[in-house]
């Protein structure tokens, strides 16, 4: 990814960690279960080093057993927790500016999320920045597994070339969905992950959402 790069029509944002600021909700929903079980808490630091995806894995990094819970419970009770506390998560510093910026550019934008798709409408439309978006796309369920093929659908149903897409997110899982299409990706370092771990697989990594708009 260069800067001013003249070829992008349509960014791909990521919607949580990368324009919402979602982290610490996500961190005071697992810590909440964690605690009942009388199980470590996370910290900032170690929560972005153990995230990712598929999410049953990261379950597994800080020690839940799944031979003695049920995945789609563990799943089901975080995410009603997480709903709970999701109104409080707001949004970047910096991401309606670059939004703004993105479309008196006439860049075509849309969210891909690995977010349930009616939490994930609501969420944005509470923002108010729902006029931003061509698209909004998310999950038909909680588990979080098949972001990369909303990809694949939402490139098809805009009918534009991967080649002229940037697909922009703050998770590793972000850049192997661009790999996936075969599009550009930006990574965004103050997110769900640390920049190291973004730095070691991916060249192309930023640190906060202001610096994007020296490629567009």
């Amino acid at each position: 990814m260069t800067s001013e790069n003249n070829q992008v029509k349509v960014i791909l944002w990521d919607w949580n960690g990368t324009l919402l600021d979602d982290v610490e909700v996500c961190i005071a929903s697992m810590n909440a279960m964690l605690c009942s079980r009388n199980m470590p808490e996370l910290t900032l630091d170690r929560y972005r080093e153990v995230f990712t995806f598929p999410v049953i894995n990261y379950y597994r990094r800080i020690g839940w057993d799944m031979d003695k819970e049920s995945w789609d419970d563990l799943a089901m009770e975080f995410i009603g927790l997480y709903l709970k506390k999701l109104p409080q998560a707001p949004l970047h510093t910096d991401a309606f500016p670059v939004l703004d910026y993105l479309d008196g550019k006439k860049i075509r934008q849309v969210i891909i999320s690995a977010m349930e798709q009616n939490a994930l409408m609501d969420s944005v439309e509470q923002k108010g920045i729902g006029r931003f978006f061509e698209k909004v796309e998310g999950i038909g369920d909680h588990y979080a597994f098949s972001k990369a093929d909303i990809a694949s659908r939402t490139i098809r149903d805009l009918n534009v070339s991967p080649s002229s897409a940037c697909l922009i997110g703050d998770t590793l899982h972000d850049l192997e969905v661009a790999h996936h299409i075969s599009c550009d990706c930006i990574l965004v370092a103050n997110g769900h992950q640390t920049k190291e771990r973004l730095t070691a697989m991916h060249g192309c990594v930023i640190d906060n959402l202001t610096e994007i708009q020296r490629f567009f």
